[in-house]
Formats: C-alpha cells, structure tokens, sequence
C-alpha cells in the first residue's frame, strides 16, 4: 500500500510562496526583508522618469517615504540624508525620496534645503501602496525606508517616524550589506 504525504512537494511549496509574497506587494501588504522589492517607477521633481528595474544590479537603492515636503521630520531626515551623500555613493547607494506632494512642492523643498537626491511625486499613491506604506485614510505615506541590495531584494526597513533612527539604521544597514 502506497503512503500519501501531507507536504506538497517542495517545488510546489516554493511556488506557493513566490506567488503569496507577489500577492502581498500587489495588495498593499509592506514587504520583509529578503522579499523582491517591487519594481516601482515614478516621476522625479522635473519631471524625469525614474525605473527601480532600471537600478537593479547596478546600484543599492534607498528608497524612503515621508509624509510631506517642508515639515521638520521630513526635513530633517531629507538633510540627514543630503549629509551623508557623499559617503553613500562612495558604497554605490542611490537615494531616492518618495511622498505625495507634487513636483512643484518638490522643487521648493529641494532648492530651499540644496537637497542633492531626486524626490518622486507619488501623487496618485502608486508607489507607496506598492510598498504598503500608505496612511489609512490619508493621502500621505508613513515614514518607512528600504534598502534594496543588487539583487533586488529588500535588505533592510526601518518603519519608524522618528527620522533619526532612519538615518543611524540606514547607515549601519549599508555598512552590513558592504561586508556581506
């Protein structure tokens, strides 16, 4: 008599699992770390088309989502980030903020703070419901920053308001990823 197990093969399993983490990115679920990151493209404060597949395997990316342009969180977190910019593309990081302001709003933030990353106007929400960063309610995403690796995939988030914590966790995160 042949035994049946209750384990679907393990090819059959990781399918599964390929398809419910695409299922999560597309349903406004945030994703983990070691998850694909979603392959957001937007538009930048001038209007330039920007393409996450476009960086992929070239570049780190790390892509932050604040609330809104000119507030003192955001601002100090956009700053913290202009500071540290040298040394980040020195281990081949490329910052790209996300909110959603306009590109006007953009502009005025970026001439006012000599911000020196692109800022993409996620106007419609489509970049931060594909990350699940969305507020409920609100046409505002919550502060949350990914990095993505070479590979793609999502190497660290901190999901937190306190921007300072942002810029410690990112820092550290990009060192990790160097030595991995």
């Amino acid at each position: 008599m042949k035994t049946h197990s209750l384990r679907p093969p393990a090819r059959l399993a990781a399918v599964l699992l390929a398809g419910t983490s695409l299922c999560l990115a597309a349903s406004g679920a945030t994703p983990k770390v070691g998850d694909p990151a979603p392959l957001v493209e937007g538009k930048d404060q001038a209007g330039k088309s920007w393409k996450l597949a476009d960086e992929v395997g070239k570049k780190v990316v790390l892509l932050y989502f604040y609330p809104k342009d000119d507030t003192p969180g955001c601002t100090k977190e956009a700053c913290g980030f202009r500071d540290q910019l040298d040394d980040l593309k020195k281990e081949n990081v490329e910052v790209i903020g996300v909110s959603f302001d306009s590109p006007e709003s953009h502009q005025k933030f970026i001439s006012k703070f000599n911000l020196n990353f692109p800022l993409l106007a996620d106007t419609d929400g489509k970049i931060a419901e594909a990350y699940g960063v969305k507020m409920a309610d609100k046409n505002m995403a919550r502060r949350v920053s990914f990095l993505i690796g070479l590979d793609g995939k999502i190497a660290h988030i901190t999901d937190s308001p306190k921007a300072d914590l942002h810029l410690t966790e990112m820092k550290e995160a990009v060192e990790k990823l160097k030595k991995a």
